[in-house]
């Protein structure tokens, strides 16, 4: 019957308006909160067909169905903390919740776009409200080794000891002296001149390489040509190379290196100007220039100066501060001066964002519909970039909602009108057989 079609779909009206002004209430009610994604109720016509040419119409209603626009990216809201951590762009960071993991490391993955991370007793990075911080560990050197994209088992807790200490053995030198050319002179005194440059072991501890040169002294003439010993502190003092170095005289590359040879140790390579010394950690780089470069050994005037020693490594240090990079690298940064990173944290990717899941806390799961996630490095193929000291404010516009608000009860109060005037038809009707 029509008059009762229409009383249906009064109700189903009502039902519908109901189910957007809840829509409307959570999204003003969240204006505030970090992360939230706004979620939005759209009406689909209900047809009851009947007929062509009957006369009749039979009303169908409306149904409401619910969404989560988590595409969606809220502003970027400056903080003070380093780990306060928001995407900037398309993806989200792994997080799990902390009642979920496990021992064997096989944490469940859920999502989220932005976060407040702290370390809690033991170390572990999470928010306030349970959710871990999920990334792949870096080696021992500072690099993160190749794990699988379309998987969890690399990932694992983010865990930083405050009370750690760390080294950073040496493992390049450069080396720029300046060698007396009138040494090598006929009648000079031939004196050997020493250099000590101190470099960072395996274990932290400053060890030294002796690095003397003795300039070889012709009947006649100038010989322009050196004898470079290079003896280890950390093996009681034995030689790991021996060079016998030969300086240009000419017009055009006067002073600067002409040939290296090695009468033991590490070879020279002429092409970066290095020599490949075994000290007793291990391989240490020393740059001495390439031939004709005015920029690493040079034998010039009457002094001998050391003018550039650089390298790196460092002793031990303790941690001072913890912070991540646009590309998702947790770096470490120690009282030395040392930085390594330590973890690395992927971004997170499904085809449809908006089929997630949703979960407490402004963290979503994979759903069928959402399609299998892949991790990228963050800046990386469709991601946005990691930003630290900021979080991501809520995506509700409130004067939008309001407005919204508006209509909403306009909607409900018509729909409630149309019921009122169903129920006096149906008196009137049933008046008639009075």
């Amino acid at each position: 019957m029509t008059i009762s079609s229409s009383l249906s779909a009064g109700v189903a009206g009502l039902s519908a308006n109901a189910t957007r002004l809840a829509t409307i209430s959570d999204n003003i009610a969240n204006s505030g909160t970090y992360g939230y994604k706004r979620a939005t109720a759209a009406f689909q016509s209900f047809v009851i067909n009947g007929e062509p040419g009957a006369g009749s119409y039979s009303a169908g209603g409306v149904r409401a169905t619910t969404s989560r626009l988590i595409d969606e990216r809220g502003p970027l809201i400056a903080t003070s903390h380093p780990l306060d951590i928001a995407v900037s762009g398309r993806g989200m960071l792994p997080v799990t919740a902390e009642v979920s993991i496990s021992a064997t490391g096989d944490d469940p993955m859920m999502m989220t776009t932005t976060g407040s991370f702290r370390t809690d007793a033991n170390g572990v990075l999470k928010t306030e409200t349970g959710l871990v911080l999920l990334g792949w560990p870096a080696d021992a050197d500072g690099t993160i080794p190749t794990f699988a994209r379309d998987t969890t088992s690399g990932l694992e807790p983010v865990v930083i000891n405050v009370n750690q200490s760390a080294g950073d053995p040496t493992t390049a030198l450069n080396l720029g002296v300046n060698l007396p050319a009138t040494e090598t002179e006929a009648g000079s005194s031939g004196e050997t001149l020493p250099l000590s440059v101190e470099y960072f072991g395996n274990l932290g501890t400053s060890e030294t390489l002796g690095v003397t040169f003795t300039p070889t002294v012709p009947g006649s003439g100038s010989s322009n040509e050196w004898t470079m010993l290079i003896t280890d502190s950390a093996q009681a003092g034995g030689t790991v190379g021996e060079y016998t170095l030969t300086f240009d005289d000419s017009r055009a590359n006067g002073g600067t290196l002409q040939s290296v040879v090695a009468v033991s140790g590490g070879a020279y390579n002429a092409t970066d100007g290095t020599l490949d010394l075994v000290v007793a950690g291990g391989n240490l780089e020393m740059t001495i220039g390439t031939l004709g470069d005015p920029n690493g050994l040079t034998q010039l005037s009457d002094s001998f100066a050391p003018t550039s020693i650089t390298k790196d490594g460092s002793p031990v240090g303790n941690l001072t501060s913890v912070e991540i990079d646009a590309n998702g690298y947790i770096n470490a940064t120690y009282d030395t001066g040392f930085t390594r990173t330590i973890y690395q944290v992927p971004l997170v990717d499904v085809a449809n964002p908006n089929a997630l899941t949703s979960l407490n806390n402004q963290a979503f799961q994979v759903s069928p519909n959402s399609g299998s996630f892949f991790l990228w490095d963050a800046g990386d193929g469709p991601t946005g970039e990691v930003s630290g000291f900021a979080r991501e404010g809520s995506t509700t516009d409130v004067a939008g909602e309001l407005t919204n608000l508006i209509q909403t009860q306009r909607a409900y109060s018509s729909n409630a009108k149309v019921i009122q005037t169903v129920d006096e038809m149906l008196q009137e009707t049933t008046n008639i057989k009075r």
